[in-house]
């Protein structure tokens, strides 16, 4: 069953559903949404994310954000999905883990893919029957307390998250570095291309960064960048119309045959290339 929660003066969503590819059509808007997924059912099933299929394991949620492009084409089994806006939830976008620009959302390139275990699972379900509780209890302070659950949701998963996906040697001020470096890609990939702007932005020096990296993560803060425009290139041709010149300049490649000799090298194809192989799978 589908729930909702709207707040006209602030422009501000909280959706709730056990079966979001049925029911997300419905909600007054998903194009700008933040998304948990997770998996309620005893079997695994697949999504598809950025065209890439994600097998989804029994109580496992993801995390997505409106940067991403979702599809449960292939997703047999329901799906329980809550999604928010930053109106609903980050309307100072306070700058924290458990934030909108926080670790499961803006603070890894990778998808994070959670396991709740059968100590917590109690603790989730729970939650989940509380959603659905408050959402029939339609009062003055039902959004207060929804934000309440949402953050809730936010501060167990990023427990779990921290747990699951990030080096345990490293400390909670080296966590939050990788976080805002992250975040700040996701926000600047188009403008600053070197490491040296984001050491600036984040007073470390370079060398730093690097160093960190190399114990959280095989990939380079370098790296890091450059997949991050090769992957918005890569949404921009599977999902627009637009064309491999347009998609250089919004890209902030001066020139289109500098772009696709930065696209070859980073997928082995050319823009037009990755085109028709695109053709050809469909």
């Amino acid at each position: 069953m589908k729930h909702e929660y709207k707040d006209s003066r602030l422009g501000a969503i909280l959706g709730f559903t056990d079966d979001i590819k049925k029911e997300e059509r419905y909600f007054s808007e998903t194009s700008k949404t933040i998304k948990f997924l997770w998996n309620r059912n005893g079997s695994p099933l697949t999504i598809q994310i950025d065209g890439l299929d994600l097998e989804l394991l029994p109580n496992q949620i993801i995390t997505v954000t409106y940067l991403q492009h979702v599809s449960y084409s292939k997703a047999q089994l329901p799906i329980t999905g809550i999604l928010f806006n930053r109106e609903f939830y980050c309307i100072s976008d306070h700058d924290s883990e458990v934030s909108c620009n926080g670790i499961l959302f803006f603070g890894t390139q990778d998808i994070p893919v959670i396991t709740i275990g059968k100590e917590q699972l109690n603790k989730f379900n729970l939650l989940h029957d509380m959603f659905i509780e408050e959402f029939s209890t339609p009062d003055n302070i039902q959004g207060d307390m929804l934000q309440m659950l949402l953050k809730r949701l936010i501060i167990m998963s990023t427990r779990l998250a921290k747990e699951q996906l990030i080096v345990k040697t490293l400390g909670n001020d080296q966590i939050d570095t990788i976080r805002r470096f992250n975040f700040l890609v996701d926000m600047h990939y188009k403008t600053k291309r070197k490491v040296s702007e984001y050491a600036e932005l984040l007073h470390k020096s370079p060398k730093t960064l690097s160093n960190l990296f190399s114990i959280y993560n095989q990939k380079s803060p370098q790296q890091i960048i450059l997949d991050r425009i090769a992957l918005e290139a890569k949404r921009l041709i599977n999902f627009t119309d637009k064309q491999n010149q347009e998609i250089a300049y919004e890209l902030g490649f001066n020139d289109p045959a500098h772009f696709s000799r930065f696209f070859k090298k980073m997928t082995q194809m050319t823009p037009s290339e990755y085109r028709e192989n695109l053709l050809l799978v469909a």
